[in-house]
């Protein structure tokens, strides 16, 4: 199986490249990724100005432009030949929960996979804290291999997409895999208002999290829990999605990693 990787913290990032390593060992792995960090730029493209493409390995390319061109190139230019079975994206450094996967550039990625008709995995480790070297990535990219061996993204419908969100702990003290809605996170609304030394306004977008609708359902209670959240995305509102399949698929790779 053919898997293309992107993400939007660049073809450098530490979670890109633990998830190339482990992935790689059961498959053949090929990653386009912004050649710089491109978080919360949404689903940008870029068509006022030319994409550039740099070759770093045999197997590794970083893009000039957003998350959402970096799986357009690896379909359209780089793995024109051989097209890929899935595509996954991530580890993003950080939770896409609820909410945040409309601002997220890895969600991004893998919907312009759904788009091309190519199932599609976005994942993201989960901090507790941000900053630091400690992060457990591996984790989050065990349990992506584990969602792309089983199956279960084969069963998802047509223009449709899933989001794992993995908590940032060793794979030994993740309770299992759920099967989860799309949450709602709360943020302070701040903006904070600064002059600069030319006497000009400018602002800070500083608004923090404050917590998270409850819903025993919601991917971010299942993380908030101890459990990786598996959340689908349907990509079309007027569309009917039918993700019973999914569920059931989800439901056994649980029984079967964590019995």
């Amino acid at each position: 199986m053919h898997i293309l990787l992107a993400n939007d913290d660049g073809v450098h990032a530490q979670g890109i490249n633990v998830l190339k390593a482990t992935l790689e060992k059961v498959f053949d792995v090929t990653v386009v990724a912004p050649l710089e960090e491109r978080s919360t730029t949404g689903h940008s493209l870029t068509l006022d100005k030319p994409l550039r493409l740099v070759k770093l390995t045999d197997r590794v390319w970083g893009c000039s432009g957003f998350p959402g061109d970096c799986t357009l190139m690896g379909l359209g230019v780089v793995c024109k030949e051989r097209r890929p079975d899935l595509v996954i994206t991530g580890i993003n450094h950080g939770a896409n929960l609820g909410q945040d996967l409309y601002y997220s550039g890895t969600v991004a990625a893998a919907r312009e996979a759904a788009f091309h008709g190519v199932p599609a995995l976005a994942t993201s480790l989960v901090y507790k804290r941000a900053g630091g070297m400690d992060h457990h990535f591996e984790t989050a990219a065990e349990i992506a291999m584990w969602v792309a061996q089983s199956g279960i993204l084969q069963l998802l419908p047509s223009l449709s997409l899933l989001n794992l969100n993995v908590p940032d702990v060793p794979l030994s003290e993740v309770k299992g895999i759920k099967f989860t809605q799309v949450g709602f996170r709360h943020y302070s609304e701040e903006v904070h208002k600064r002059v600069d030394a030319r006497e000009r306004e400018y602002y800070w977008i500083a608004g923090h999290l404050q917590g998270y609708r409850k819903n025993d359902n919601s991917d971010c209670h299942a993380v908030e829990n101890g459990y990786a959240a598996l959340t689908p995305h349907g990509l079309i509102s007027s569309m009917d999605y039918d993700f019973t399949k999914v569920q059931a698929a989800v439901e056994k790779l649980h029984a079967q990693r964590f019995a």
